[in-house]
């Protein structure tokens, strides 16, 4: 069953860390963080589940995207969201995320580029915020089976990404411009590759996954990759678990 079937029993969210302040969990796919203005009549949210769950108000300190997985954390006080969400805002929180992209990038390095505000909205007339992510790449596929029409098989890497700003869909919309767009994304992806890999691995999702969030002073929260991610991970080392 999937999160958005209403006939489905509630499942306990997955708590990665408890304390005074704080409360993190470990997001699935699917599940919207706190009602939008896009989802409008949504009901079914993290917030709103956590909250539930939890017997408590909560605030939430960071968004991830509906269908992005992984860490998400909340505030327990109007205090301690104050706090930490300036920690966020300000870019203390180091954040590291997952990702299938399309084609081999290099191995390492940092996009440097400037991105509107919303992009839900068009560029034009929008100013232009400075952000930055690192990554490296952590594995190369070559698949057989032809998505262009030129070539026998078709080329995709995991990377690892660490936004070093917090600009709304800054990873998915930074790989676009880097010209290895992000597996499983609708909106600035390749509809052929994404169809061409779920089919393939027989998965389909967007393939983005928050591994960890660091706060200052040396807290890090982690989230396990679901076991769809066993797929790309299982000849590297550190996922060897």
């Amino acid at each position: 069953m999937t999160l958005s079937d209403p006939s489905a029993a509630p499942q306990p969210l997955a708590v990665l860390h408890l304390d005074a302040d704080l409360v993190a969990m470990a997001k699935p796919p699917g599940l919207l963080v706190h009602p939008s203005a896009l989802d409008a009549h949504e009901e079914r949210t993290a917030l709103r589940l956590l909250e539930q769950q939890r017997g408590e108000r909560l605030f939430p300190l960071h968004r991830l995207d509906k269908a992005t997985s992984g860490v998400l954390l909340f505030a327990r006080t109007a205090q301690a969201a104050r706090h930490w969400g300036a920690a966020f805002e300000s870019g203390a929180v180091a954040k590291r995320y997952l990702a299938l992209v399309r084609g081999w990038p290099p191995e390492s390095g940092e996009i440097d580029h400037p991105l509107a505000r919303d992009p839900e909205l068009p560029s034009a007339g929008q100013p232009r915020l400075a952000a930055a992510t690192r990554f490296r790449r952590l594995a190369c596929f070559d698949w057989p089976f032809r998505v262009d029409g030129r070539h026998p098989t078709s080329r995709y890497a995991l990377v690892e990404a660490a936004p070093l700003t917090g600009r709304r869909h800054q990873i998915r919309r930074h790989f676009k411009h880097l010209s290895h767009p992000r597996v499983g994304d609708t909106t600035h992806g390749k509809g052929a590759h994404n169809r061409a890999v779920a089919a393939w691995l027989g998965e389909q999702r967007l393939w983005l996954h928050a591994a960890s969030v660091e706060l200052p002073g040396g807290l890090r929260i982690e989230a396990a990759c679901g076991k769809e991610w066993s797929l790309l991970t299982a000849d590297i080392p550190a996922f060897a678990r």
